[in-house]
């Protein structure tokens, strides 16, 4: 299966998409994460997009095309993978699609996960974060501890990130929007986009998911 998830900051996205992970046998492809380990490896290919992300331009699509082409003819992808910031805009969809074309495959589902934009902003903002490990806490459902030590690696600066601010949270959904619709919208031409419910527990979420992929 070739999985395509969506979800706006906050969503819960890259949650979903670990538990995905496991599930389906699959792997999360995520082009950044691929062309920061291109660029690391000093491939031909790394070698391009060392050229125009160190000066700061975008990578050109045919590019991550090529990319793609390769990670998905890799043993662990060759039977699907899920897609994470891919694709961003409807050329780059449309061209994705022709790609999976030649490996005889189609994007079997996208899922977008929805909830509004007031929900977004109480779970964004409420986020802390352990600056050591990264371990995360919300100050409503799961409170950083009283003496201010992180419960994984015991360290004491447990922030509030610069971005996570209801100001920088609006812009960014919005942003999300702007960008996502058309790309749903190309994909709901061809009967294939199931929307989510994405406000409840964790386990709520993962059952509809679930249940929109038609897996058990």
């Amino acid at each position: 299966m070739d999985l395509l998830l969506f979800g706006p900051p906050g969503a819960g996205k890259g949650t979903q998409a670990k538990f995905l992970v496991d599930l389906l046998g699959i792997p999360q492809i995520s082009t950044g994460d691929m062309m920061r380990a291109e660029r690391k490896s000093g491939s031909e290919l790394g070698k391009q997009f060392d050229e125009y992300m160190s000066a700061g331009k975008l990578v050109p699509d045919s590019l991550v095309l090529d990319l793609m082409l390769k990670r998905l003819t890799q043993d662990d992808a060759k039977s699907g993978a899920i897609f994470d910031g891919y694709p961003r805009t409807v050329a780059q969809a449309e061209s994705l699609d022709a790609l999976l074309e030649k490996l005889d495959r189609r994007i079997d589902r996208v899922v977008s996960l929805d909830l509004p934009l007031d929900v977004i902003v109480e779970r964004v903002t409420g986020r802390r974060v352990c600056l050591d490990c990264g371990q995360t806490y919300h100050v409503r459902y799961s409170p950083p501890p009283q003496n201010g030590e992180c419960t994984s690696c015991r360290g004491t600066q447990i922030v509030q990130r610069s971005d996570d601010t209801e100001e920088v949270v609006r812009k960014r959904y919005e942003e999300y929007k702007a960008k996502t619709e058309p790309v749903l919208a190309h994909y709901e031409t061809k009967g294939v986009v199931q929307r989510v419910e994405g406000v409840g527990s964790l386990e709520e979420i993962t059952e509809r998911i679930k249940e929109a992929i038609g897996v058990e």
